[in-house]
């Protein structure tokens, strides 16, 4: 009797570890297939931008839109994947239908608003890109300080822009506007679950060799 409860005990807390490691990779082989989707979204043929768009289905649907820049463009701060620390640029384009965002790319840290605006075009540009509502917003982003902000918080930078809250991320800029794109990509979406998968198996391990010690030392006490 002294060994059963122990045991009832440890096979219990063994068995729900590791059944939360096999959650764990169930969720990573769920997230494998999102990635894989969105990659391939990512890459098909460009369309024009829909009259009607849903932030779920649409994020990272190729687009081509034509239009004029129609306002001063707004800079995001941070550190972007593949292109390092710089002002991301952000101005609002006036097409036929429609006043939406695109995300031009990076510039330099040290390029001034002044020299920003002169190598905007006048004239039309064409933008092929992907839609996106961009993940950039987290309770330690900082308020926005003139025209640099540090997220591209899409819903807060409509209004501000005079916008529809929606952006196209450059993939190709026609003329080229100054900044250098940096199209979007799966690279920044996490995919953690097999670490965590490796941590819950570990502590089940650990459970399971507490377990067989301390039924080793109430085995001893009893002989």
């Amino acid at each position: 009797m002294r060994l059963i409860l122990p045991l009832l005990f440890g096979l219990a807390g063994f068995v729900v570890l590791a059944a939360l490691g096999l959650w764990q990779l169930q969720r990573m082989e769920w997230k494998q297939g999102a990635i894989a989707e969105i990659e391939a979204r990512i890459g098909a043929d460009p369309v024009p931008v829909a009259a009607v768009l849903d932030p779920e289905t649409d994020n990272f649907r190729p687009v081509i839109v034509e239009g004029r820049i129609s306002g001063p463009p707004i800079r995001v701060l941070g550190a972007w994947r593949s292109a390092g620390s710089g002002f991301k640029v952000i101005v609002p384009l006036q097409t036929a239908q429609r006043t939406l965002m695109v995300d031009l790319g990076i510039v330099p840290l040290e390029t001034s608003t002044e020299a920003l605006r002169a190598r905007l075009p006048e004239g039309p540009i064409r933008v092929t890109g992907n839609l996106n509502w961009p993940d950039d917003l987290n309770a330690g982003t900082p308020s926005p300080e003139g025209d640099i902000w540090y997220a591209r918080d899409v819903p807060t930078l409509a209004p501000v822009m005079g916008t529809d809250p929606v952006m196209v991320v450059a993939r190709d800029v026609t003329p080229p506007a100054g900044p250098t794109p940096v199209p979007v990509g799966v690279e920044g979406i996490p995919n953690n679950h097999l670490g965590y998968a490796v941590q819950w198996f570990g502590l089940a391990l650990v459970w399971l060799g507490m377990t067989l010690f301390l039924l080793w030392r109430i085995r001893r006490r009893t002989l």
